[in-house]
Order: structure tokens, then sequence, then C-alpha cells
């Protein structure tokens, strides 16, 4: 056996074009990232154009390929325009990785309408717009595909001071188990990566020592997460190989968090 070989054919997207929606960000950086190293040309999509140079420079440096198109994940006629801008530049689209997200510890009652629609529309709206956008061409492309979905461990079980953000990860759970069952006929398929702890911008200022303690005592393995460990999820739900059976899953990487009880 040829290991390089086999692993190619489990984990392999040579021939792919990966979009990610919020790759400019650390936890969707890692995973463009990773989706790069396994030969997928990478479409980096966010607001940040400095943050894309330095990404796009960390994936040429391990020779992947990739190139930053600037959009507002809640417009759907950014995500319009992004879809025209990948299919003349790359030619098609296989993978979609929904990763825009922000956050807010504000007390329930001091939450206004403004932060509530903003938390909404980065988290929830752009998914479920990107999902609209790109799943009808991927249903009229009639190849394929998959869609990952970044959801929390807040979708999972309600996490104290982050209502807004806990309700709009609950609901891409349910949205991306959705599209999984209507989607299958079409070969595409839609799963939920979930992290655990995972220090990131939109987070860090919440992590207090206390909750930082408080996080710590309830996993298992006593440590948050690194970026670079959401990788190997990421490549076996993107491609055709050792993930192709997996649809409607929630995929979590969280060092025992969520296995936790007593």
């Amino acid at each position: 056996m040829n290991p390089p070989e086999y692993l190619r054919g489990v984990f392999g997207l040579e021939g792919k074009v990966a979009v990610v929606i919020g790759g400019t960000g650390e936890l969707c950086g890692a995973m463009a990232e990773g989706l790069a190293g396994a030969g997928a040309e990478v479409v980096l999509v966010g607001r940040n154009a400095e943050k894309a140079a330095a990404r796009l420079g960390r994936i040429a440096g391990v020779g992947g390929k990739a190139w930053f198109q600037p959009a507002e994940a809640s417009k759907a006629s950014d995500l319009r325009q992004l879809l025209s801008e990948v299919l003349r530049r790359s030619g098609r689209i296989d993978i979609l990785v929904n990763g825009a997200g922000v956050n807010a510890s504000t007390p329930f009652l001091d939450i206004t309408e403004e932060e509530f629609d903003r938390i909404i529309g980065t988290n929830l709206k752009s998914v479920f717009l990107a999902c609209q956008v790109f799943g009808r061409h991927l249903i009229e492309a009639g190849k394929g595909g998959s869609i990952i979905n970044l959801g929390s461990m807040a979708g999972l079980v309600p996490l104290s001071r982050v209502f807004t953000y806990s309700s709009s990860k609950a609901a891409v759970h349910n949205l991306s188990k959705n599209l999984a069952r209507e989607w299958a006929p079409h070969r595409i398929r839609v799963n939920t990566l979930v992290p655990g702890f995972f220090p990131a911008e939109q987070n860090r200022r919440i992590l207090t020592p206390e909750r930082t303690a408080a996080i710590l005592g309830h996993t298992p393995m006593h440590r948050f997460g690194e970026a670079r460990e959401l990788i190997g999820a990421t490549l076996l739900l993107a491609g055709d190989g050792g993930g192709a059976f997996i649809t409607g899953s929630e995929v979590v990487v969280d060092g025992g968090y969520h296995a936790t009880t007593i």
C-alpha cells in the first residue's frame, strides 16, 4: 500500500474549488489552509483585505492556491456576485464553508434590536442566503457538492451570556439538517461542523478567568482547541472520499466537552 496515494483517495481535493465564507477569520482561515493543502483551489471571502492577504501568504507558502473576494455575507446581492466571480475565475464550485460569525455577551434584558439583528444577520441570515445562492447553482450543475456550516456548542446546549449567538447557532444546526434531507437526492451533502471552545476574535473578550476555569473544568482534555485541529474534520466532510456518506450530521470537535455531564 502507498500511504500518500491512499490518503489522497480519502481526503484529497485535487480539482475541487472551495468557497470559504469567513475565511479571513481564525477558525475558517485554518480550515481554508487545510482545504488548500489537500489540493483544492480556495476562495477566501470576507471584509478584511489585510487579514486575507496574510492568510493567502500562508497558503502560498505551503504550495496552495487561493484568492480573495470581498463580500458582505448577509447580502444576497454580494453572494450572487461572489458566485459569478467564482465561476468566472475558477469555473466551478464544489465546496461551500459558511463560517461568518459575531458574538456579544450582553445581558438578555439589555440586548437591543440593533444588536439582535446584527448577530442574527451575520450568523444565520448569511448561512441561509449562501445556501440559497450556492445551493441553487449546485442543483442546476448536477454534480453534487458539500456544504459545511459552522455551528457551535451554543447551538447544542444553552450557554450563559450569549443569548442571541446561541439562538442563531441553534437555527444553523436545524437548517443544516433540513437541507441535508432535501438535497440528498442531488448528491449535495450538508453538515454542521461544531467547534468546542477555540479562542478566536469573536469570543476572546468574554473569556474571563472565571469563565475560562469553568470551560476547562468541563472539558476532559483540560485545554482549549487550536484552529488547526478543525482541519481533519473539514477534510472528512469536504470531499468525495472518506466522508461521502456523511450528511445531516453534527461533527463535534470539542475535547470531550459535550460528552461531559457530572
